[in-house]
């Protein structure tokens, strides 16, 4: 470094400013991987309050996380953010048609399978897609960062959340910790 200073004295000084710049950006960004998410931009304070892996004949599908506002105890009256990291790769059929059918089968009112087709596409391992409820009758979808849709009619919250935190998924053991009990 001494031989860089005695040579061209402002290179190492645009070598620290570019540090400087990486840390301070590292920094707003770090805490959770929030700062910049869909969830930090819809809900006060979000902290993880429970995470858990689902898996389909003993592999594993994909990563769950729950986050609420100020690390709050999960509950269908608060909006609330999920955020699913896939481990595997899953067409969006797949996406869309064991969506329709959770619902069908826990007996919620589900939107249409193009509206579905509207919110999800395929993903590959770490990929991400996160829920954000807004009151109980809205539910905004984001893909890799990237918001793809709303699905907006009475129940929609609870309709579509009840397939991972509702009394009757396919898991209580995975739905019990991801709401962190």
């Amino acid at each position: 470094m001494a031989f860089l200073q005695k040579i061209r004295p402002s290179l190492s000084q645009r070598i620290c400013d570019t540090c400087c710049a990486a840390l301070v950006s590292l920094t707003v960004l770090i805490p959770g991987g929030l700062a910049a998410s869909p969830i930090s931009q819809n809900l006060s304070n979000p902290q993880q309050v429970g995470s858990a892996t689902f898996r389909f004949l003993g592999i594993p599908v994909y990563d769950a996380q729950l986050f609420t506002p100020n690390g709050a105890a999960f509950s269908w009256d608060a909006d609330f953010g999920l955020k699913l990291t896939y481990r595997k790769t899953l067409k969006q059929k797949a996406l869309v048609e064991s969506t329709l059918e959770e619902m069908a089968r826990q007996g919620n009112p589900a939107p249409s399978q193009s509206a579905l087709e509207g919110c999800f596409k395929a993903v590959g391992k770490g990929d991400s897609y996160i829920a954000i409820s807004e009151g109980p009758n809205k539910v905004e979808f984001w893909r890799n960062g990237q918001k793809t849709c709303t699905l907006s009619y009475p129940g929609a919250k609870r309709a579509f959340m009840s397939i991972f935190l509702g009394a009757d998924t396919r898991s209580a053991s995975f739905t019990r910790q991801l709401k962190g009990q």
